[in-house]
């Protein structure tokens, strides 16, 4: 009789711990999910946003919009379902793309919304989700984009994230010109802090295979790498990018192969974080008749900011051969800006020509070609001996082995 009268009690216990843990489950699944949202809006690439949002203690649905920080080109609906679980909740969902007329032309998608599917852990905090997409076709007047499916898979956890995109291939006809590529791979890391306070960003981009058809011209390339790396720290942006060139053939001919490298530092990093601040602020007025001199009016503070630590472009290395026109590149250099009195600088006045000469001015730098191709100084009107090649820039102005740079036309044949 004694078993029996526990029989209820335990039989409550075991519900009331089970309703406990689902809701538990729930809660911790809202709070990754809006913590994540927040700091890919703290990027400030993108506008991101929620709407339609039932949070139960069994399942949560919602729908999570995707679109460019300006304008409205384009608008991803990302529909989610989750499922708790004690140990893990599923989740799954579609995309929706929806674009927007551009000119008198519409863009037709000529696909059902691909499906996806996830599932987070809460006790340990990680995420692993798929997206499978199959075969999409976009057309604009006379051109057309093929994408001949895709598998994209995300994991990770806060702070940690990684991503790996592979596309079979891709097509773009455009008239009777031709680009084809694939396939395409793309591995990425993105690690921060909470807030994309701090974050480092590494991509390697894979493009097995490129073909490029016109009647003027034909290429083929075996493949084409990317590395690059992007960091926001105390002090400074940093991006530092390597692209590595296969074989890029022509008429049977090997047209160019080798590497290039460079690094883009001494961005003001807190002037990045109150740009983007900014920018989104004026995002979110939604207002659609600012104009990009209005724009650069209003972001002058930030982005006279951006450059009184002086900006510095490197080229850490330049190593291009080129078998077909008998010409090889090989050298280094770096262009700085120079950040001094930028009161004196208007940012608006970048958008006209005569208006970016004061920006111009402030470059300095200088750029080494070792072993000059005679052929190169002799069009540049130098000595057939000439061993190297000095380009110097001062106050915007270039300058080659000390003398200024003639007119374009006086060195054409």
């Amino acid at each position: 009789m004694r078993k029996e009268r526990l029989i209820v009690p335990v039989i409550v216990v075991v519900a009331v711990a089970w309703a406990v843990a689902q809701t538990i489950a729930s809660l911790m699944f809202e709070r990754e999910l809006a913590r994540a949202i927040r700091d890919l809006q703290a990027r400030g690439e993108l506008s991101i946003w929620r709407s339609e949002t039932d949070q139960g203690w069994l399942t949560s649905t919602g729908v999570i919009h995707v679109a460019p920080l300006f304008g409205n080109g384009w608008h991803l609906d990302i529909t989610y379902r989750a499922r708790h679980g004690l140990l893990s909740t599923r989740m799954d969902g579609y995309l929706q793309q929806h674009l927007e007329r551009t000119g008198q032309a519409r863009v037709e998608v000529a696909r059902t919304p691909p499906a996806w599917e996830a599932r987070y852990h809460p006790l340990s905090g990680t995420f692993d989700g798929a997206l499978e997409l199959s075969p999409l076709v976009l057309r604009q007047e006379d051109r057309t984009l093929s994408l001949h499916g895709a598998r994209l898979t995300v994991q990770g956890e806060f702070g940690d994230w990684k991503l790996r995109a592979l596309l079979n291939s891709a097509r773009l006809d455009d008239g009777n010109t031709t680009l084809e590529a694939g396939p395409v791979t793309l591995e990425s890391r993105y690690a921060y802090i909470d807030g994309a306070y701090h974050f480092t960003q590494r991509d390697l981009l894979k493009i097995n295979g490129l073909r490029w058809r016109s009647p003027s011209l034909e290429l083929d390339a075996d493949e084409l790498v990317l590395h690059s790396r992007t960091e926001l720290d105390e002090q400074e942006l940093r991006v530092r990018a390597e692209l590595a060139l296969g074989e890029v053939m022509s008429a049977g001919q090997v047209l160019m192969e080798g590497r290039v490298a460079g690094e883009l530092s001494r961005i003001n990093a807190d002037a990045v974080r109150s740009l983007l601040t900014h920018l989104k602020a004026e995002a979110a007025r939604g207002r659609t008749d600012v104009t990009s001199r209005d724009l650069l009016s209003l972001l002058a503070p930030d982005i006279r900011a951006l450059m009184r630590d002086s900006p510095r472009l490197d080229l850490l290395g330049v190593d291009l051969d080129s078998p077909m026109l008998g010409l090889s590149l090989a050298g280094e250099g770096a262009l700085i800006f120079d950040g001094r009195d930028l009161d004196e600088l208007e940012p608006e006045a970048l958008v006209d020509r005569g208006g970016r000469r004061a920006w111009l001015e402030r470059l300095d730098g200088d750029f080494l070609w070792h072993d000059l191709p005679a052929v190169v100084a002799l069009w540049l009107g130098l000595p057939l001996d000439t061993d190297d090649l000095q380009v110097d820039v001062v106050r915007g102005k270039v300058r080659i082995n000390g003398r200024p740079l003639p007119p374009l036309s006086e060195r054409l044949p």
